[in-house]
């Protein structure tokens, strides 16, 4: 039909090559069992890992009645099958960019802060977590919403009761993260820039902002042009925001037991882009 979410991400933009959320699972553990633990991909795909896995139980399993606490209540998710097919479509995007950044294909401008930084020595992990939720969460999320739109031939309303039921699964699991991941006192000399620093995002914040695009889009339907150039520039200004989370704190020191590398040459072997963002690549990946 005419306005599709296909006009608006690209026919075929979010299709997963996942078709379960027990599949996007192993996929999720396959990439995280493949990298060293300190990669800041490998971090941001442990928190995804939890997330999604939370999702999951919380499809398959309903709510305890809190009258009885012995017998089943109502699902956690008004439509377990629509957040489902959600679910799997937006960890699509996500395995997309990793599949075409290990390809050496273009991958949206949102995910290249983390691909190019993933290594350097100088970010501190919860900078990583917190730069992948960014790319994932303000750009992927809507585009995904959309797509799965057009695959159930509905309209976002649908969505929006159980979408807005994620944010405090969400909201709980940033805070995990970020407890878990703040400096201790052994780094107590960066433990202040670093709060600073990502005091400026929140998942509230942007799951609220993604849900706006979601309208926006939906809206410009019916004119694919303005609602590519709307995509395209949300691309570009959360790939921005991303380098800004990932601004280095330190030196890209050597890993532990490894070479530094050569002061005057090219990054160690093992991660070539480590902790250089080149500056013509903030602009949205065609198509």
């Amino acid at each position: 039909m005419p306005g599709t979410a296909a006009s608006v991400t690209g026919a075929g933009a979010g299709a997963p090559a996942t078709r379960t959320v027990e599949e996007v699972l192993g996929r999720l553990r396959a990439i995280g069992a493949g990298l060293p633990p300190d990669d800041g991909v490998a971090v941001f795909n442990r928190m995804y890992l939890t997330v999604t896995d939370a999702v999951r139980r919380r499809l398959a399993r309903p709510e305890r009645s809190r009258g009885a606490p012995d017998r089943p209540g109502r699902p956690y998710f008004a439509d377990p099958a629509g957040m489902a097919e959600l679910d799997v479509v937006f960890a699509g995007r996500y395995l997309l960019a990793l599949d075409a950044e290990a390809a050496g294909r273009p991958v949206p401008a949102c995910w290249r802060p983390l691909f190019a930084l993933r290594a350097h020595r100088g970010v501190h992990p919860l900078q990583f977590a917190l730069a992948g939720m960014n790319a994932h969460i303000q750009h992927d999320l809507p585009l995904a919403v959309l797509d799965t739109c057009r695959r159930l031939g509905c309209g976002p309303e649908r969505l929006a009761g159980d979408y807005h039921r994620v944010n405090d699964l969400l909201a709980g699991v940033e805070m995990a993260v970020r407890e878990q991941l703040m400096p201790g006192p052994d780094a107590l000399e960066r433990a202040e820039p670093l709060t600073h620093l990502l005091g400026t995002w929140s998942v509230d914040a942007a799951r609220e902002a993604a849900w706006a695009t979601v309208r926006a889009l939906w809206q410009l339907r019916g004119v694919p042009s303005a609602a590519a150039a709307l995509a395209a520039a949300l691309d570009t200004s959360v790939g921005l925001l991303g380098r800004a989370l990932l601004t280095p704190l330190g030196p890209d020191r050597p890993r532990a037991g490894g070479a530094a590398p050569p002061a005057d040459g090219p990054p160690a072997p093992e991660r070539p882009t480590a902790g250089r963002l080149p500056v013509a690549r903030n602009r949205p990946a065609v198509g």
